[in-house]
């Protein structure tokens, strides 16, 4: 055990940590978690780089987080995580602004969204939680050989309880839609990629976690309606009755202690939650990882079928 819990808090497990000298690539960094998480690395003295799509509101973090912690090292990249072009380019632009990433977190993602279509024509939830990160964790790749740390942390969520990754039919071409499952397929693409991450790269040195953060109000959740947040609510609370939410810094811990924690050092593969390597669960609607998300075999195919659809062949 860490130490550490569901209510600890970024500040608590950055504690004594100091990350100068260290490069921290965040996606999603312009709010929420991202922009906390930022916040958080830059306070114990990281160059942080936040990674998103408006650069107004990239901007306006950035500079938050400057006065917040006095770390005038925290720089802004455009990344557009629904359209592959983009996701190429933001990757181009980095390998020229930047010499390495030390730490690379994959934090950006949408839920439960209407049936859409990414700019490429992969369902959205997919082909932005899953897929765009697939293409920028290789653009990125080369960086973080680079860095010295050398960590990628996915964020999942206890929604990828909610359904396997559908291998057979990422874009619901003929499985009937349902925002829910198309986000429990997303959400456990994240935490078969980093099994994927992890197969192929720790001879590198590079490991590779997945992150539940656990229940928090953000804008996440911002395309449900008033109904479906009620019904969330409901299903929640009644398979676990002492359900909290998290504060913007609770959620974040576990990213930051996936991201630092001497006691991951030598592995990677595996899947936190409340800033511990969670166990495997096939039961329990309250905690733990699904085996079907943790299988190499579902890793594999994944990995093959994200090459396919993307045109990027992404090897060691």
């Amino acid at each position: 055990m860490s130490g550490f819990g569901k209510t600890s808090t970024t500040d608590e497990v950055l504690a004594g940590k100091d990350l100068t000298g260290k490069t921290v690539f965040i996606t999603g960094g312009n709010s929420g978690l991202g922009q906390e998480t930022g916040r958080a690395m830059a306070a114990n003295g990281a160059h942080v780089i936040l990674a998103g799509r408006d650069a107004a509101k990239l901007d306006e973090a950035a500079n938050i987080i400057r006065t917040e912690t006095q770390n005038d090292n925290v720089e802004t990249i455009i990344c557009d995580l629904g359209a592959i072009e983009n996701v190429k380019a933001c990757g181009e632009e980095a390998s020229t602004r930047f010499e390495s990433i030390d730490i690379l977190i994959n934090n950006a993602g949408i839920m439960a969204t209407p049936k859409g279509a990414t700019k490429d024509g992969f369902e959205s939830q997919f082909g932005t939680n899953h897929l765009g990160h697939f293409v920028l964790t290789k653009a990125l790749m080369p960086l973080i050989e680079n860095g010295s740390d050398k960590r990628i942390v996915n964020l999942s969520s206890r929604g990828h309880f909610m359904s396997p990754t559908l291998l057979n039919d990422p874009n619901f071409e003929t499985t009937t839609y349902d925002p829910w499952v198309s986000y429990g397929s997303a959400k456990t693409a994240n935490i078969l990629f980093s099994v994927g991450l992890e197969e192929r790269f720790a001879k590198k040195g590079i490991h590779a976690y997945a992150v539940h953060p656990g229940g928090i109000e953000t804008n996440l959740g911002r395309h449900l309606t008033a109904e479906q947040s009620a019904a969330l609510v409901s299903r929640v609370t009644t398979t676990d009755p002492d359900f909290a939410w998290k504060t913007i810094p609770q959620g974040a811990a576990t990213s930051v202690w996936a991201a630092t924690a001497d006691e991951l050092a030598d592995q990677g593969g595996v899947y936190c939650e409340d800033c511990n390597v969670a166990e495997i669960d096939n039961e329990s609607p309250t905690s733990g990882v699904r085996s079907y998300a943790l299988d190499s075999g579902n890793a594999d195919a994944l990995w093959t079928m994200s090459e396919q659809m993307t045109g990027e062949a992404f090897t060691a």
